[in-house]
C-alpha cells in the first residue's frame, strides 16, 4: 500500500470539491493505495493568516505531503482562480513540498468560462513547489450531485475524470516499482 495524499482547498463545509476528492479517493483504495485526506479547514485560522509555518500543523502536513507517493489537489474556483485558503496554506509550506511527486489538479466551478482556471492557476502554482502535473480534471457545478456515492453525474465528464485517474495511477505504479527494484 503507498499513500495518495488529497489536499482540499474548498473551505466550505458541504463541498462539491470535497465531495470529488473522497470519490477519487475511495477509486484509489480500491487499487490498493492508501489514502490521506488534508483540508484547509484542518489548519487553525490564526496559523494560516500568520503564516506560522512551524506550527505543529504544518510540520505534519509539510511531512505527510512530502513523504507521498502522490498528491491530488483540488479547489474550487473562485474569482477565476483556487481558493485563497488554498494558496495561503500553501505559501507557508516548504518550497519545494511536491518536488518530484505526481500532482494531479482537480478545480470545480460554476462556469466554463472558468475552465482555464487550472491552466492558469493552479498549475503554475503547484509547478513552483516542483510538483509534475499531470493533466487536470475540471468539473461544472452542475455535473456534481454531492448528495449521491459518486457525485459526478455527467457520464462523459465521469470518463475524462476515470481517466486521468487511471493515468495518474500508471504513473504511480511505475514509481513504486521503481523505488522497489532502487532498494
Amino acid at each position: 500500500m503507498s499513500e495518495i495524499v488529497l489536499l482540499s482547498g474548498s473551505p466550505s463545509e458541504c463541498s462539491k470539491t470535497d465531495k470529488v476528492l473522497h470519490y477519487l479517493g475511495a477509486l484509489l483504495e480500491k487499487e490498493h493505495f492508501s489514502v490521506k485526506h488534508i483540508s484547509v479547514k484542518d489548519v487553525p485560522p490564526e496559523v494560516l493568516i500568520f503564516g506560522k509555518y512551524d506550527s505543529p500543523v504544518i510540520k505534519r502536513i509539510s511531512k505527510q505531503i512530502q513523504g507521498a507517493l502522490g498528491v491530488i489537489v483540488g479547489s474550487p474556483v473562485y474569482k477565476a482562480a483556487y481558493s485563497g485558503a488554498l494558496k495561503t496554506l500553501l505559501d507557508i509550506l516548504p518550497q519545494d513540498v511536491l518536488k518530484n511527486t505526481p500532482v494531479l489538479p482537480l478545480m470545480t466551478g460554476g462556469s466554463s468560462s472558468h475552465l482555464l482556471a487550472i491552466e492558469y492557476s493552479l498549475k503554475p502554482l503547484l509547478a513552483t513547489l516542483k510538483g509534475q502535473n499531470l493533466k487536470g480534471v475540471y468539473l461544472l457545478d452542475s455535473q456534481i450531485d454531492k448528495h449521491q456515492e459518486n457525485p459526478i453525474i455527467d457520464k462523459e465528464i465521469l470518463q475524462r475524470t476515470k481517466k486521468q485517474l487511471q493515468y495518474f495511477i500508471d504513473i504511480l505504479n511505475k514509481r513504486r516499482l521503481f523505488e522497489t527494484l532502487s532498494s
